[in-house]
């Protein structure tokens, strides 16, 4: 083929594959089989290959993701990303709409509705009908540029449609698309499917999982996953294209951007309840998760009459459907064992349908949690997801109460090693207390390998078990020599060669992670990932934090005497020191480099605690943003606490502030001094 004729026949390809594409993400209707597809995908590739200056950015075949990336850039929104206000019932509701229509001065006014994915607010960014860039959400002003990633994404176009005829004609010069990436729920099913059958941990939730895959620095992970994207909303669009979000958004589907099939206009508070309503039973047969509806104003110059708050529009409103509960039978309860020993009870219930899925068991937390609710075996009780995701038992008809009920007891040995139980001093915990117990093994090992921790990929739930159970891992050591049981690694159920080989590198590559992920790893009660973080960075290297003192370990902000009197226990125990030289011997590294501070630090010297929920930062995200500003991020409020950051839902330490007369600031406010210079 000459070079006239393939550049013709790229050209239909990638015209013929943005129209299936279009058929099958934004319409749901495609055209052709996948092989089909395929085949076209494979032809234009090839012809690329062979006729290199006929390489596109926007082309199909560069969804295939390039070389892993050393980290994100930053990126600020042209218009913030606001939060938007929550509501829980009906009357709230009616508040909302009341103050709509005081605001508007008694204007005709119509909303637009549509269900609220539980997935990762992304921007995209197209000029001149192309995507240039693609990021995170982050603070609402500042996120992540994950363009590279994004490209990935099938449903999302590299290029938008502007076919002759189109009754919106050309899109905008500039056109910034907000919306949701998430995991469709079969597609993310599947994936957890093959990991469980390598053997590894599967993903919790698929909203978390899509937040973890987003910020993968390999593109060809984010690939194989198979994400998808609904846009929801827009910031600059430039010249204007519609007067409301209705008919932006069918411009939107002709350009070939996902929008949501289920939107709807309604015009009266009532047709709103009733749509509510409507949703709440049938919210559960969706590809994706929710837990409500997003109520928005339609025509777009009212949304300018009414404005914004600092971090909300005054336009728009979420309505969150109360948490689905269900009434089944506890037929018995069965007790896990954690790594540090903690013995937890399940309730075996009889199947339930529960938010979407079928409900087997449920926690019961503890022993404490028992008595509280007063609940037996034999009861009828009522059961809720947490979160949407965790069932729990939250109250039991006491009415319906059987005859033949039965006190639910504590087991008086380890259900797992017969080994002797004991009660925490304040009574709420009930523990194994033999530190060989194979359960609690298995778990520590699982926790020492997380990603947070050592970062040994692969070694999940059920290959913890096996390498336990095959005796080739009594502590963590054991790791690390089983290059030398190279062909036993083999021989274990669904571990072939080259899974194996993974694992050893994965392993191999953990030796050289700095202190503060071993400290994460070993399993010392009460450190987690901050603390660890904290004594890596005080002490630098393991020998100097064993030369510590319980008051040395006090004088760090955030430790106090209790969690001081926990490290030095474990560090100074006979199992807590041949575990730290047993992974010495095995070349474990055992020092922290030092910080280089880099920019601006305007929490030099400050320690700051943050409480309750944050509606931009997750936990860790918070405290790390702390620590590279120059901040110590603390766990408990003290008269050293520079100013405490208070989030939704915050607790006691509020009240211990107050009496100390400490400084409490918002988000926002957090957020302003964190950008001064």
């Amino acid at each position: 083929m000459e070079l006239t004729q393939a550049t013709q026949r790229v050209a239909r390809l990638r015209d013929e594959i943005a129209r299936h594409d279009y058929a099958y993400y934004v319409l749901a209707k495609p055209a052709i089989s996948d092989r089909e597809y395929d085949r076209l995908f494979d032809e234009l590739k090839s012809l690329e290959a062979r006729y290199p200056q006929l390489a596109s950015p926007d082309s199909p075949t560069q969804r295939v993701g390039g070389q892993p990336l050393e980290g994100f850039a930053q990126v600020t929104h042209a218009v913030p990303m606001l939060s938007v206000d929550n509501t829980y019932n009906e009357g709230e509701l009616r508040e909302f709409d009341a103050r709509v229509a005081k605001g508007l001065g008694g204007d005709r006014y119509e909303y637009v509705v549509d269900p609220k994915v539980d997935g990762v607010a992304v921007a995209l960014r197209y000029e001149d009908g192309r995507l240039v860039e693609a990021a995170t959400r982050g603070d609402g002003r500042i996120g992540d540029d994950i363009t590279q990633n994004v490209r990935t994404i099938r449903s999302i176009p590299l290029r938008l449609r502007t076919e002759s005829g189109s009754l919106f004609g050309r899109p905008p010069r500039l056109l910034e698309v907000r919306g949701e990436v998430y995991w469709p729920t079969d597609a993310f099913k599947a994936y957890n499917a093959r990991r469980e059958t390598a053997g590894e941990e599967p993903f919790a939730n698929p909203r978390n999982a899509t937040a973890g895959t987003l910020k993968q620095l390999d593109p060809r992970i984010v690939r194989e996953r198979k994400l998808a994207f609904v846009a929801h909303g827009f910031g600059r669009v430039e010249p204007p294209a519609a007067q409301t979000h209705f008919d932006l958004f069918q411009q939107f589907k002709t350009w070939g951007i996902p929008v949501s099939p289920y939107m709807r206009r309604v015009s009266s508070i009532e047709q709103l309840v009733a749509m509510v309503h409507e949703w709440d039973q049938k919210r559960h047969g969706l590809e994706y998760a929710t837990d409500g509806l997003v109520i928005k104003v339609d025509r777009l110059d009212q949304r300018d009459t009414l404005g914004s708050t600092t971090r909300s529009p005054r336009w728009c409103i979420a309505y969150k459907f109360a948490a689905e509960r269900a009434r089944t039978r506890l037929q018995s309860v069965r007790f896990q064992v954690g790594k540090l020993g903690t013995i937890t009870p399940v309730a075996n219930l009889d199947p339930v349908q529960l938010a979407g899925t079928t409900v087997k068991s449920a926690s019961l937390h503890n022993f404490d949690q028992i008595e509280r609710l007063g609940v037996k075996i034999g009861d009828l009780v009522y059961v809720e997801k947490a979160g949407e995701i965790i069932p729990q038992v939250v109250e039991v008809d006491v009415k319906a109460r059987p005859a033949d009920a039965r006190p639910i007891r504590p087991p008086g040995k380890c259900p797992e090693c017969t080994g002797p139980t004991i009660r925490d001093q304040g009574g709420v915990f009930l523990r194994c207390g033999n530190p060989a117990c194979p359960a609690q093994i298995k778990e520590r090992l699982r926790y020492f390998c997380g990603r947070d921790q050592m970062d040994i990929e692969g070694v999940g739930t059920a290959l913890a078990e096996q390498l336990v159970d095959s005796g080739l891992v009594h502590r963590f050591a054991d790791l690390y020599t089983l290059k030398d049981r190279k062909d036993e690694l083999i021989g274990l159920e669904r571990m072939g060669r080259k899974s194996a080989e993974n694992l050893l590198e994965a392993i191999e590559k953990s030796k050289t992670h700095p202190l503060a992920r071993l400290l994460a790893g070993l399993n010392i009660p009460q450190v987690g990932v901050s603390t660890a973080a904290l004594l890596a960075n005080h002490f630098g290297s393991m020998d100097t934090l064993l030369a510590a003192s319980e008051d040395d370990l006090q004088k760090i902000e955030g430790i106090g005497p209790e969690m001081a009197g926990s490290i030095h226990g474990f560090l100074h125990s006979k199992s807590g020191r041949d575990t730290i030289e047993s992974l010495r011997s095995a070349g474990v590294k055992m020092t922290q480099p030092r910080k280089v501070v880099r920019g601006p630090q305007p929490f030099a010297g400050m320690t700051i605690v943050v409480t309750g929920t944050m509606e931009s930062y997750s936990r860790k995200e918070i405290q790390d943003l702390i620590a590279s500003l120059g901040g110590k991020a603390a766990g408990s409020v003290s008269s050293k606490t520079t100013f405490v950051v208070a989030g939704a839902d915050p607790g006691s330490k509020i009240e211990k502030a107050r009496q100390l007369g400490v400084d409490i600031i918002d988000e926002g406010e957090f957020r302003r001094r964190a950008e001064q210079t």
